[in-house]
């Protein structure tokens, strides 16, 4: 009986053919814009080729019949970086679309409760010191010090707002926003230090907080990968909890939620694909909050469709923002997701104070 009353009223959801038209539009336009990003750029690549060299090396077959210029650029150069475009997007729409569910805010992104504070101030730091930690000339498992850091911090901000916010009667949403935004501004501070004494390093850490997937390497993709799939799939298979929550706890509760623990688990989950994330990619802002918010609107609330909608259209909005850093002379991608994002909110914004009137 349990069972069956932990799907709210809303878990009718979409029918199979939307779901399939809508994931499918995704995966399709994935795919081309995935394609495009590998031949386009100041160097092009035929398509023919494209798929040659990458048949070649994952497989062994074809003749060789192409430039090892354009086999250098395909496979090692271009090829992760759009990969890491899907990772990190998709990592970031699924985050957002799990935080704004929690927290019931269709404001909240990934980096709401600290992550990306966190993340920064273990990059700037390894970015820094590597004098005094020399195991960060060789990394560790193709990683280095930024990144093992970048994703320590992130990862572990998140568990110290939860902590800190956690009190005898549960996790209160506001508790936690508050915790996370004092626990943020604190490590901002931090960063703003580091900052401040980086000298000849200057440019290096702005590089890195302002985002960009031009350091993906495949070791880096070995490392966020599973951690970004495997959150994703966790996060998945608990959309009846998500829909649940949407309705608020006690509603969730007397549904037959176990609330705290569904609530530590996401978060958790929705913490460690972003922090994987942006210790690939540094901090890409708005991605979490775009994709998931205009996904709710067009297509409803339901986590069954919402939660891989906006896995596959987060890859898609960060594959097409990072061709398009690119072939703007390559300015980092956070810039551009900003310039999309950030009159995106103020939409969003207006139009919220508008509905309250």
């Amino acid at each position: 009986m349990r069972a069956a009353a932990a799907a709210p009223p809303i878990a009718l959801g979409p029918s199979l053919g939307r779901s399939s038209l809508v994931l499918g539009t995704g995966v399709v336009l994935l795919i081309v814009i995935g394609a495009v990003g590998v031949t386009l750029g100041t160097s092009g690549v035929a398509l023919g080729d494209a798929v040659a060299i990458v048949m070649h090396r994952l497989l062994g077959i074809g003749p060789v019949s192409w430039p090892a210029s354009s086999e250098t650029i395909v496979w090692d150069l271009r090829l992760p970086r759009v990969l890491a475009g899907m990772l990190v997007g998709a990592g970031l729409g699924c985050a957002g679309t799990v935080f704004q569910a929690l927290l019931r805010n269709p404001m909240a992104d990934p980096y709401i409760i600290g992550t990306a504070a966190g993340a920064s101030l273990g990059a700037v730091a390894a970015l820094l010191v590597p004098a005094l930690l020399p195991f960060a000339v060789g990394g560790w498992m193709g990683l280095g010090l930024v990144q093992i850091l970048a994703f320590a911090g992130g990862l572990g901000t998140v568990l110290v707002v939860y902590a800190v916010a956690r009190g005898q009667g549960g996790t209160p949403v506001v508790t936690l926003l508050l915790a996370g935004y004092a626990i943020s501004s604190l490590l901002a501070a931090g960063v703003a230090m580091l900052m401040f004494v980086s000298g000849d390093r200057l440019a290096a850490v702005v590089s890195w907080l302002l985002g960009s997937l031009g350091g993906a390497s495949w070791p880096r993709l070995a490392f966020a990968g599973p951690l970004i799939v495997v959150s994703f799939a966790l996060m998945v298979v608990r959309w009846r909890g998500l829909n649940a929550l949407l309705l608020g706890e006690q509603q969730a509760a007397f549904l037959g939620l176990e609330v705290e623990r569904e609530k530590r688990i996401l978060t958790a989950l929705a913490a460690l694909a972003t922090s994987a994330g942006v210790a690939v990619s540094g901090t890409i802002g708005f991605v979490g909050l775009v994709v998931p918010h205009l996904l709710r609107l067009a297509f409803g609330p339901d986590h069954r469709l919402l939660l891989p909608a906006s896995m596959v259209y987060g890859a898609v909005l960060l594959v097409l923002a990072d061709l398009g850093a690119r072939l703007l002379g390559g300015i980092p991608v956070g810039v551009l997701t900003a310039l999309i994002g950030a009159p995106f909110f103020l939409w969003l914004l207006r139009r919220s104070l508008v509905l309250r009137g």
